[in-house]
């Protein structure tokens, strides 16, 4: 399950290996991840917890991880970015990125 951000608070993400997916509304790209995160996030489970942060709501965090494109999609490891990428991705290349960088 991809969790909701608000409040600009990613303080859960902290912990452990977290998946954050920066997108907004009206973003058409951000809208055809959304149900490949959410795919990923139950087949992943176990490995890293998955959240969206919706960039025009959360506009502090945003800028705290410095987004200036959507889709992003940034992974972290106890609070600390490791890698991101920028943009729609089919499944498979976005379940290849995140693996990759969670071992």
């Amino acid at each position: 399950m991809v969790k909701k951000i608000t409040n600009n608070d990613l303080n859960e993400a902290k912990k452990g290996a977290a998946v954050v997916d920066f997108s907004a509304v009206w973003c058409g790209p951000c809208q055809m991840l959304a149900p490949v995160m959410e795919e990923l996030s139950e087949e992943l489970s176990g490995k890293a917890e998955f959240y969206n942060a919706d960039s025009d709501e959360n506009m502090g965090l945003a800028q705290e991880y410095r987004i200036v494109s959507i889709p992003a999609v940034i992974v972290l490891k106890d609070g600390v970015e490791v890698a991101r990428t920028v943009g729609f991705q089919p499944k498979d290349a976005m379940r290849s990125f995140i693996e990759e960088h969670l071992n």
